[in-house]
């Protein structure tokens, strides 16, 4: 039986009255916050079950340049019972089972036996190094098929959201029930573009029901006259009765990890110009060059807004952008 749970880190009512605050711990806790409204996923607290003391922390963090990464710190009061190891599992469980990613990856010291033991008692398996907040790393991965699901689920507060990968740009049916009427969410039939399919669709289902999702395919686009290796989103949906919800910031941040691990090395998004600061919020950049695509007459100019999303540190175009073919 379980004698400790995992909850989602929060920030409120903290610090106490008549707490001094430590600024580095303020700005950490900031530092969650932010990803949770990035992401929907991020650091549990885990407290002991019955006296509901702290006993550590565990999560899923996202690292725009790796990926998603679980992570785990326990006191050294509560180590040696295995919370690491079952607090570790219903992570993989919530990031494999409900939210379909494609990976975990785990970034740990050398000289970290005990983590290192740990991570692969998981299921992790070696892949390669990496330099991690400026220091030599091991990284481990973890991928849905060789790891094994976990008895206990991280309680995130809602147990019945289940995201889907699958291939294709969606079901019309499920398209049709998003939409719930709407004969323009998107907001642009207007603009006369005929737009590429989606090679891939992230879905979000709620008690059996499509609530929101998001698509994207993969192409050789050009940055500045060069290749470049890019992942195009388009077609976030969210049911009109579930807007409001962050429901659009976790189907577009697993979209982006299935596009990584299928190579993308940048995400480019046309979007709207009122939409620009909720993209801005999850993490894209703006981009304020020409971006020219494909329609049947001809190429032209886009009259969107272009944002992007780096995932291998490459540099930002600076001259112009050409899709090589119809708009996402």
């Amino acid at each position: 039986m379980r004698l400790w749970s995992v909850r989602t880190a929060s920030c409120d009512g903290w610090p106490p009255a008549g707490r001094t605050v430590d600024l580095s711990a303020e700005a950490m806790c900031d530092d969650h916050v932010a990803h949770w409204t990035r992401h929907g996923y991020g650091d549990f607290a885990v407290r002991d079950a019955a006296t509901h003391a702290f006993l550590g922390r565990v999560g899923l963090r996202n690292r725009a340049q790796y990926g998603v990464d679980l992570g785990f710190t326990v006191h050294p009061r509560a180590q040696g019972r295995g919370i690491a190891g079952e607090a570790g599992r219903a992570c993989l469980d919530l990031a494999f089972r409900r939210l379909s990613l494609p990976a975990v990856f785990a970034f740990v010291l050398p000289g970290n036996a005990a983590s290192i033991t740990v991570l692969r008692r998981l299921g992790a398996q070696a892949d390669g190094t990496v330099q991690s907040s400026g220091r030599h790393c091991l990284r481990y991965r973890f991928d849905p098929a060789t790891t094994a699901s976990a008895e206990h689920v991280v309680d995130d507060g809602g147990a019945d959201l289940q995201l889907m990968h699958a291939l294709g740009p969606g079901s019309p049916e499920d398209k049709a029930a998003l939409r719930d009427g709407l004969s323009d969410p998107s907001g642009v039939n207007g603009l006369g573009l005929v737009w590429a399919d989606k090679q891939h669709t992230v879905t979000a289902v709620s008690e059996g029901r499509p609530v929101a999702s998001a698509g994207w395919l993969l192409r050789d686009v050009a940055f500045d006259g060069l290749p470049r290796r890019a992942a195009g989103l388009g077609g976030v949906l969210v049911h009109p009765a579930r807007r409001g919800q962050g429901l659009a910031r976790t189907v577009i941040s697993v979209a982006v990890e299935h596009a990584r691990a299928a190579g993308a090395e940048t995400m480019i998004l046309l979007c709207r110009p009122d939409l620009i600061p909720l993209y801005t919020q999850l993490g894209w950049s703006r981009l304020s060059v020409p971006v020219t695509v494909q329609q049947p007459d001809g190429a032209r100019t886009s009259p969107l807004t272009t944002m992007i999303y780096d995932l291998a540190g490459l540099p930002h175009p600076t001259i112009s952008v050409d899709l090589r073919g119809l708009p996402f």
